[in-house]
């Protein structure tokens, strides 16, 4: 009788292991939401390598699509720009997390000619941006202000009428983020990168004492309740994530490729061109907070409403 129970109780383990196997592998995929442009380009290596196993795709092209599918719970992880996630932190009053930054800037400064070697160089001079009210303009006011220069901002309404100027020879001084920086530079030889605004804000953040300070462009963040409730769900897609970066920065013609298949970027040789000018990175928890809060503190000094109503607090940053 003892050795009937014993055989039981294995033959009741036996049939056991696979629905334990199978509630631990029935997760629903993460939904995932990203922007069109360098943005969703940190996306792309995970998502193709994936092949819809464990994370749902949701790519949109306006940043204002990805706050609302994060504010109505339709996605629990996103990429945004940087200043978007300190403004869904404060919107849902501390219902998101960051979880990484992923690209440095991607701002340059391009002239037609050969005049501008320094922002000492921008003094009087006319600059066509796109980014009124936005990181853009805030970005370009402090490494200005910061330096004693002053110059003439103008704007057009879309960074893409500021690459057609540029491209048709009606503006000489222009300031633009990837992939357009490319565009320009392949459809009109005249212009140059005159200046790079990663390395302008460094020197200038420093100068105020901000040393740790990086103009981050994006961000990933992920909705509170999803990060409590998944976090194994969690410490995967950041290892992913990581390792989509790293992909796209060793392999830039194959990353090139599953970019423009997702329609990340219109074209494969465009997204081959751009792709080292965008600076994929993957930087989290302490070093996070240390690059992005200086960054958010001049945002906010700039302009409130650009983080917000107010830089993000410690608990903004996932450690």
């Amino acid at each position: 009788m003892k050795n009937f129970f014993k055989i039981l109780a294995v033959l009741m383990l036996a049939v056991s292991i696979p629905f334990v196997c199978a509630a631990e592998n029935s997760a629903e995929p993460v939904r995932v939401a990203g922007l069109k442009g360098p943005t969703g380009m940190a996306l792309a290596h995970m998502i193709t390598a994936d092949a819809g196993k464990n994370y749902e795709l949701n790519l949109v092209a306006a940043p204002a699509e990805v706050n609302a599918l994060v504010i109505s719970g339709q996605v629990d992880i996103a990429a945004v720009p940087v200043n978007a996630g300190a403004v869904l932190f404060n919107k849902t009053e501390g219902g998101v997390r960051a979880l990484s930054l992923i690209t440095r800037g991607m701002l340059y400064v391009l002239e037609n000619g050969d005049t501008i070697h320094s922002v000492a160089d921008l003094e009087g001079r006319d600059i066509l941006n796109a980014g009124q009210g936005a990181t853009p303009e805030y970005v370009m006011n402090y490494i200005l202000e910061t330096n004693g220069v002053k110059a003439n901002m103008a704007f057009e309404a879309e960074h893409a009428a500021v690459a057609s100027k540029a491209i048709e020879g009606l503006a000489d001084v222009v300031l633009l983020p990837e992939p357009l920086v490319t565009q320009v530079l392949m459809k009109n030889p005249s212009f140059r990168k005159a200046l790079d605004i990663t390395e302008e804000f460094a020197a200038a953040a420093q100068k105020n004492g901000f040393a740790d300070a990086q103009l981050s462009m994006s961000v990933v963040i992920a909705r509170k309740e999803f990060v409590e409730a998944h976090p194994e769900q969690v410490a995967q897609f950041m290892k992913d994530l990581e390792a989509s970066i790293a992909f796209a920065n060793e392999n830039v013609s194959e990353a090139a490729k599953e970019i423009a298949a997702l329609e990340i970027i219109p074209a494969a040789p465009i997204a081959e061109k751009a792709l080292p000018s965008c600076r994929l990175v993957f930087v989290s928890g302490e070093d996070m907070q240390a690059q992005a809060a200086p960054l958010y503190d001049i945002l906010f000094a700039a302009n409130p409403a650009s983080v917000g109503g107010k830089a993000p607090s410690e608990e903004y940053y996932f450690k």
